[in-house]
């Protein structure tokens, strides 16, 4: 297990590495914009009267990504909401090296097409300093995910953070990963 290396990260040695060095005019290989982590995360409100909603909301998440994931908690009370600091309220996972390379695969190659009358994904979800954040209405694109034994239907957001310094650097990147953006 020590030698294998995912399919997206020899793609990325290989090819697409020395494309955006060409492209953008890199001086050095190391300018060239690298995955960092990938967070996958899902907000469970419902989860203050209903705790059986966050441990399947975490069971997901691990489904999903490989990893195990972790609640997170409420970082400041807001009253309109009946939350309190503290107060657990979602999970997330954060995934780095194999695992995150073998998810964007994933993510890209196998879930995003399931979704019901894709046309791609937004090209403005930058946040100006090259990572991207993506929001999926439904947790049941994901071929782990059985149908039949989710409690209910839920939304995750997953953000892709990159090296790159601008978006049309990060844009480029994601694009030849195969990020379907829209036209």
């Amino acid at each position: 297990m020590a030698d294998y290396e995912p399919r997206l990260k020899k793609i990325y040695r290989e090819q697409i590495a020395p494309e955006l060095v060409k492209e953008f005019g890199y001086k050095s290989v190391m300018q060239t914009p690298r995955l960092e982590k990938i967070v996958v995360s899902m907000g469970v409100g419902e989860a203050l009267q209903n705790k059986k909603l966050l441990d399947a909301a975490i069971d997901d998440l691990t489904l999903i990504t490989g990893q195990k994931a972790v609640k997170t908690k409420a970082r400041k009370s807001i009253a309109n909401f009946k939350i309190r600091t503290g107060q657990e309220i979602g999970a997330k996972v954060t995934l780095r090296g194999a695992m995150m390379y073998e998810f964007l695969d994933r993510l890209v190659n196998v879930s995003l097409p399931r979704v019901k009358d894709f046309r791609g994904v937004s090209q403005n979800a930058f946040d100006g300093h090259g990572n991207y954040a993506l929001g999926i209405q439904e947790q049941i694109i994901f071929p782990e995910i059985d149908f039949d034994k989710i409690e209910r239907v839920a939304g995750l957001n997953i953000v892709i953070v990159t090296t790159a310094r601008t978006d049309a650097e990060a844009k480029a990147f994601l694009s030849k990963f195969g990020m379907p953006f829209r036209k």
